[in-house]
């Protein structure tokens, strides 16, 4: 009898500690009220106003807001930016959940991301990751480079400060931090999450990886008990770049006060209401004053109905759009301005047969061939050198495939229109869809073309031999009749310098465009 006894009592134990685990993990399991705090958060869509204001937070330095996030520091070096509540806490315990995203082009970023909760606001360009030293509250420090070479980061650490210590940034805070993980938040397929829980001086850190799109997807990341913080603090997050630079967004910041059960004081919703509906009210007669004035003084400018406030805005999707087209349209610029050099190729390569012809005909005894209106008068050739018929189908031949190589760029610049007609029609059917990158191929048109002008240079150069090594080829290029005659040497020589200077530059143009789209 006393073994069963034993037995169950050590099977109640197990089960107690499990549940107790369970409860300190997930607060919300134990009928601990939560309400959502629409004043301490922010989300898209339309997470910004049109005037770049966020409801409820200021923002400052070189941070960035929009209608879908908040790039709190761009990827550029030396940049550092914050964004904070405009009002304190009002209740004891919370919940923040925070949706962000690190991206660079590097294996390593700089410097990286932190979320404040301080009695007061820091700076907009402060020393500590975009935010101001010495602070009095709790800093979760999202850092993404080495600075104690450790090969330890990118690191999660929350660290505790009365407001009288300095951030250790050449030990990465590792002899002040409260606890930490170590977690890679950079370049994930999916947006990385942070769920920071503050209840009954329990300090939880739950972290969602990026590497699935289930949001619930958290592991563990720190837990601290007895962790005292200040009441009535300021929410805020920041970030920063040093040598190296990422791109830091906040897509959510979602914050829900805990309160014990029974304990909720709920606000005067009724008071709260008719101080709302006064003021829009009054903003409501306001604005329709204003209107009137307006019209009055403009009474040439006013139309009929609502305006449309929208079409004075450009969205993403548009401003994406209308990159794709200047970059289409540049390319297909450059290309119409190749196609007319190789234009003043052909007429070239069409006065030299012209003059071998002639010479032909010359040695042959027969009549020379009228020269054209404004070109070359007849002269023969001087010299025995004899030029064959094959050199002369040769060139014909370079010729035919230039020519055929100038349809396929003019075939490539249809194909560039056909997408972008197809990006616009797409975009017109899913106004809500993101800018597939379906866009112009650079190194496969570039490739195509190098084929085709080394083919005409290849067949060029073996007429050239051909010529050279005629006996009195000298003889005839001295007598040449005028002085737009060219040498084989001296026209294979500029063709090629020409084609490498457009090459060279469509190069340097597309790669010029590609960085500066990022920042869009």
């Amino acid at each position: 009898m006393l073994p069963t006894f034993c037995k169950f009592l050590a099977l109640f134990c197990i089960f107690a500690k499990h549940t107790h685990a369970t409860t300190n993990l997930s607060p919300g399991a134990v009928g601990v009220h939560r309400r959502f705090e629409y004043k301490y958060s922010f989300k898209p869509p339309y997470l910004a106003q049109k005037d770049g204001t966020v409801p409820f937070w200021e923002y400052g330095g070189n941070a960035i807001a929009s209608s879908e996030s908040v790039r709190v520091a761009p990827s550029l070096r030396s940049q550092k930016g914050a964004i904070w509540t405009k009002t304190q806490t009002n209740f004891d315990w919370w919940d923040v959940e925070i949706v962000f995203r690190v991206t660079g082009r590097g294996r390593i970023g700089a410097d990286g991301l932190a979320f404040w909760y301080t009695t007061e606001k820091g700076d907009y360009n402060g020393p500590v990751f975009g935010s101001s030293d010495r602070w009095n509250g709790l800093g979760i420090i999202f850092d993404s480079f080495d600075n104690d070479n450790k090969h330890n980061n990118p690191y999660i650490s929350a660290v505790v400060n009365d407001g009288t210590k300095m951030y250790d940034h050449t030990n990465d805070g590792t002899t002040q931090l409260l606890s930490g993980c170590l977690r890679d938040f950079r370049n994930k397929p999916f947006p990385t999450r942070a769920r920071i829980e503050y209840y009954n001086n329990v300090l939880t850190v739950l972290i969602h990886n990026g590497m699935t799109n289930n949001n619930d997807d958290y592991e563990l990341c720190m837990r601290s008990d007895g962790v005292n913080l200040p009441k009535n603090g300021y929410f805020g997050i920041s970030a920063a770049t040093g040598g190296l630079a990422d791109d830091h967004d906040v897509f959510h910041f979602l914050t829900t006060s805990l309160h014990a059960a029974g304990q909720v004081q709920e606000p005067q919703k009724v008071d709260n209401q008719e101080k709302l509906t006064a003021e829009y009210n009054e903003y409501q007669d306001k604005l329709e004053k204003q209107k009137l004035e307006y019209k009055k003084e403009h009474p040439n400018e006013h139309k009929d109905g609502e305006e449309d406030w929208e079409e004075f805005y450009e969205s993403e999707n548009q401003r994406e759009l209308r990159q794709i087209w200047q970059g289409q349209s540049q390319i297909a610029d450059h290309l119409r301005e190749l196609s007319r050099k190789v234009d003043e190729i052909i007429g070239r390569q069409e006065n030299t047969l012209t003059l071998v012809s002639r010479g032909l005909a010359a040695n042959a005894g027969q009549a020379l061939p009228p020269a054209a209106a404004g070109g070359v008068p007849q002269q023969q050739l001087a010299g025995s050198g004899v030029v064959s018929r094959s050199d002369v189908d040769l060139l014909l031949t370079n010729q035919n495939v230039l020519l055929s190589s100038i349809r396929e760029i003019r075939q490539l610049v249809g194909d560039i229109n056909v997408r972008t007609d197809n990006i616009q029609t797409n975009q017109k059917h899913a106004p809500t869809a993101q800018i597939q990158s379906t866009g112009y191929d650079v190194q496969t048109l570039i490739a195509e073309m190098r084929d085709g002008m080394n083919q005409v240079k290849q067949g060029i150069s073996h007429v050239g031999q051909k010529l050279q090594s005629a006996p009195q080829a000298g003889a005839q290029t001295g007598n040449c009749p005028t002085g737009s005659c060219v040498g084989v040497t001296l026209f294979l020589s500029v063709t090629v310098v020409q084609l490498l200077l457009v090459f060279i530059y469509n190069i340097f143009k597309n790669r010029s465009e590609a960085q500066a789209k990022k920042f869009y």
